[in-house]
């Protein structure tokens, strides 16, 4: 695969502006834009799916246990065949070519969604979709630290997580029309298409980065041996603590952004429609300003303290649970949403922090495989059992709970991995003192 001229460096004689990107350029702001619209169709041909739930149930008389194996445990697999030897990749290779050839496969599995003929074909196209996290993510974010200074890495992360929030939006939004207007097989087929056009942008218009433009003195750029690394990651305990805390504190993100659709249906019996129009709405007016500000806070308490990028997210991630009670609790359709979209937003301001900080625990020549390790961790908890869990929770209550069952099922897993997280997160942070990260980052300055 052939290298691509470093931004620090060369100007392109095609494609870019022939401008060097540094630290106050307008180009690097334009690879962010990609790398959101990257995420947003990531998430969004994964969670279209939730607006469909009723329907594909409806269709193959599936289970909500069955529902929840498809929303999680086929990503997972996707993460042991393709999402580490992508990082590996990224680590050492050419990130923005690997970028756009996963959100190319991923779109082409997304649509073959749409022929789905039972549980299996459509477990393995949903495996097929996943690899659009377990591929993308790794190289996104290594892009993005040699792009942003540590100083504004935050401030990126979150707008970065603007992506995951206008792909939920989307996802619910679009597919939920696309639906009623089209069948749930067609809505699969266009949501696939933006896609193919994104991924051939990313492919001729962005210049890779110069690995390890700002990592502190010292750090390695080449990739070591595979289980040098592993044994490095295993004995990072700030790596491991945020990537631990992040797997149990994404259940209440998966939680809300798969199974909050269908329990809305149940509760309100309200159509596929107006839900996916004001459920998306509310992820839109919570999950926009949620993770800018949350990048925002985390570069201004950081100055203070760097354990904030621990604290931070081990703090919100249970104070978001109290709205998310309160509108289960209203009974109203429009209290519920408003409610909804505040804790929701308290949730998301969460993300921000915890990727700046894997990125700066980490040497450069690391960073793809920590991110491919802290996603799977991710899928493993947040997705495979955070989603069955709920379902199978839900078909339990169901006999004695009747409507209220999923909804519950959401608020009890959800409540307890807010506690887990915080004392995973509160760990984290002591760890960041004991071991001597928070010194090597007072002397990068």
């Amino acid at each position: 695969m052939a290298s691509t001229p470093d931004p620090t460096t060369e100007a392109p004689t095609t494609g870019p502006p022939a401008a060097a990107p540094g630290e106050g350029s307008a180009y690097r702001w334009y690879v962010l834009f990609l790398l959101i619209l990257t995420l947003l169709f990531s998430v969004a041909d994964r969670l279209v799916f939730s607006i469909l739930l009723e329907d594909i149930k409806a269709e193959f008389d599936f289970s909500d246990a069955q529902l929840g194996l498809l929303g999680g445990v086929a990503f997972t697999l996707t993460y042991v065949i393709a999402g580490f030897p992508a990082a590996r990749l990224a680590d050492r290779s050419v990130r923005k070519n690997i970028v756009a050839g996963a959100i190319s496969f991923w779109s082409a599995m997304t649509a073959l969604c749409g022929a789905a003929t039972g549980f299996w074909t459509l477990f393995f196209a949903r495996t097929g979709v996943g690899v659009g996290e377990g591929c993308s993510g790794p190289a996104s974010q290594s892009m993005l630290a040699d792009y942003f200074p540590r100083r504004e890495l935050a401030r990126a992360m979150g707008f970065l997580t603007l992506g995951s929030t206008l792909g939920t939006a989307t996802g619910l939004i679009a597919g939920g029309l696309l639906a009623e207007a089209f069948g749930w097989r067609w809505a699969f087929v266009l949501m696939a298409a933006p896609g193919f056009l994104i991924g051939a942008a990313l492919y001729l218009t962005v210049i890779e980065p110069r690995r390890g433009r700002y990592a502190p003195a010292g750090m390695s750029t080449d990739q070591t041996p595979l289980g040098e690394t592993i044994r490095s990651l295993l004995a990072n305990r700030v790596f491991l603590g945020l990537a631990l805390g992040w797997a149990v504190q994404i259940m209440i993100g998966y939680a809300l952004a798969f199974w909050m659709a269908p329990a809305m249906i149940r509760l309100f019996e309200v159509s596929v429609g107006d839900v996916a129009l004001y459920l998306g709405l509310a992820f839109l007016i919570g999950g926009v300003p949620g993770p800018v500000l949350g990048g925002v806070l985390t570069d201004w308490l950081t100055r203070f303290d760097e354990r904030w990028r621990a604290w931070f997210p081990g703090i919100v991630s249970l104070f978001c649970l109290l709205p998310l009670w309160l509108a289960f609790r209203s009974g109203d359709f429009a209290v519920f949403l408003a409610l909804f979209a505040v804790g929701y937003a308290i949730f998301v301001a969460s993300q921000a922090p915890i990727m700046s900080g894997i990125q700066s625990a980490v040497a450069p020549s690391q960073r793809g495989f920590a991110v491919a390790v802290a996603l799977f961790f991710n899928n493993l908890f947040g997705q495979a059992v955070g989603l069955y869990l709920i379902g199978w929770l839900s078909d339990t209550l169901e006999p004695v709970r009747g409507k209220e069952a999923l909804a519950l099922s959401v608020l009890g897993v959800s409540l307890g991995a807010g506690i887990v997280a915080l004392a995973i997160f509160a760990w984290t942070g002591r760890e960041m003192t004991r071991s001597g990260y928070v010194d090597r980052m007072k002397a990068e300055g």
